[in-house]
């Protein structure tokens, strides 16, 4: 498996609308092994193709703490058919807004529609974390970040942060 960059805002791949891949054939089962290594590594619960450079409707999750506890998520085209009226708040972060976190507002439980690891299609009901990291992942493929969920006060003053990070780490080089 290879470990990928992660791209980091403000990337304009990271603000683009993804589009749907045609199948999950082998190409597409070696990206989703490629990006769950890769969120292991970062690490991270929830992985989108945008946020590896490429503008494709692939997600990883996995919201177990530990290699033991590992339950791998692959989707592919996934759609929210369904969300729950009841909200829940969790503090969100990002592999793609590094080491800045805030409290997200969401529904508490979803209904996806994805593609699995195999081709097929497959729709779970879920709540709680997983819910709210499959929105947030699904969110990357619409080219919004948890970031845009917030005020644009607290939004633009983490994006001016990053780009001095940015700035700085190629005055570095």
């Amino acid at each position: 498996m290879t470990v990928l960059p992660i791209v980091t805002a403000p990337d304009p791949v990271l603000k683009k609308k993804a589009v749907k891949v045609a199948a999950v054939d082998d190409r597409v089962r070696q990206l989703m092994d490629d990006m769950l290594e890769t969120m292991y590594l970062a690490p991270g619960i929830g992985l989108a193709a945008p946020q590896i450079g490429l503008s494709e409707r692939v997600v990883v999750i996995d919201i177990g703490r530990s290699e033991e506890n590992r339950q791998p998520l692959y989707l592919a085209n996934p759609e929210i058919l369904w969300v729950s009226d009841e909200d829940n708040i969790y503090e969100e972060g990002c592999l793609s807004v590094p080491e800045h976190y805030a409290e997200v507002t969401r529904p508490k439980a979803v209904k996806v529609s994805f593609l699995d690891r195999d081709n097929n299609t497959v729709e779970i009901e879920t709540d709680g974390l997983l819910a709210t990291v499959i929105q947030h992942e699904l969110d990357h493929l619409d080219g919004v970040l948890f970031i845009d969920h917030l005020t644009s006060l607290k939004r633009n003053m983490i994006l001016r942060k990053l780009l001095k990070q940015k700035k700085e780490a190629a005055a570095d080089k």
